[in-house]
């Protein structure tokens, strides 16, 4: 007599299992839908910014309103002069293989500081990369901070370690005196020709991968599946009593 109701406990155990698996799957796929929103978004702004003229590094009155959606990756014209006494090291992972972003502040034109991430060299160049002395003119994308390292490792400034292009931090620790851009500029590679420039620029990441269509599709299809096992496994509890209804007992 006690068996059937721990049938009946597991069959309504599985069935919420399978609704609560049901809800989430859907969420799974709808998420995807939004990634890939922004993704496809993303894409056309980059895409937009690159083809734009560069224009002028924005200026202080600029900087509280700055935001990724907005500003990041545009194209800059920067001009003023290098000062590679308070050049930092970042940990960089490149196609080139493992070494250091080369981020060198430069005093523009117009009075403040921009961290201009040179680009990338190995740690055997870390004394011998180029440093060029006198003004320089040059373009670049606009990026904004990242703050407090990477995902596996925190900045360090006292040791002058860092993982992450974290503006702020950076020109605390070199000490820069006068207004400091919120935002650092990868350098734009100058037009093909000569030997190799180290730092080698260049190497910013402008094609993002998308697979979030297809990510949403597999979570909904899981969802599907789900759905269609719960309505085999009702129709299958229901059959039983189906089958007595239309075979009643033959009188005795």
């Amino acid at each position: 007599m006690h068996a059937r109701p721990r049938r009946g406990g597991a069959f309504w155990a599985l069935l919420m299992g399978a609704a609560l698996l049901f809800v989430g799957f859907l969420a799974l796929g709808s998420w995807q839908v939004q990634r890939l929103a922004w993704k496809l978004d993303l894409i056309a702004r980059v895409d937009q910014r690159l083809a734009d003229a560069p224009a002028a590094p924005p200026g202080p009155a600029a900087w509280p309103s700055l935001s990724r959606a907005g500003d990041e990756y545009r194209r800059l014209a920067l001009r003023g002069r290098f000062d590679h006494g308070h050049t930092s090291l970042v940990q960089a992972s490149t196609a080139l293989g493992s070494g250091y972003w080369v981020l060198t502040p430069l005093r523009s034109e117009d009075g403040f500081w921009l961290l201009v991430n040179r680009g990338f060299i190995v740690a055997e160049q870390r004394e011998t990369y180029d440093k060029p002395e006198g003004p320089q003119v040059l373009e670049g994308l606009l990026r904004l901070s990242e703050p407090g390292g990477s995902l596996l490792q925190k900045n360090v400034p006292a040791a002058g370690r860092w993982y992450s292009r974290d503006v702020v931090a950076i020109a605390a620790a070199q000490g820069l005196e006068g207004p400091v851009a919120p935002y650092f500029v990868d350098a734009w590679p100058a037009p093909a020709g000569g030997a190799t420039q180290w730092p080698h620029p260049g190497l910013t990441v402008l094609q993002f991968s998308n697979n979030h269509r297809v990510y949403a599709l597999t979570w909904f299809a899981l969802a599907a599946m789900v759905a269609g096992a719960a309505v085999y496994l009702l129709r299958e509890r229901r059959r039983p009593a189906i089958d007595r209804d239309d075979h009643p007992a033959s009188p005795s």
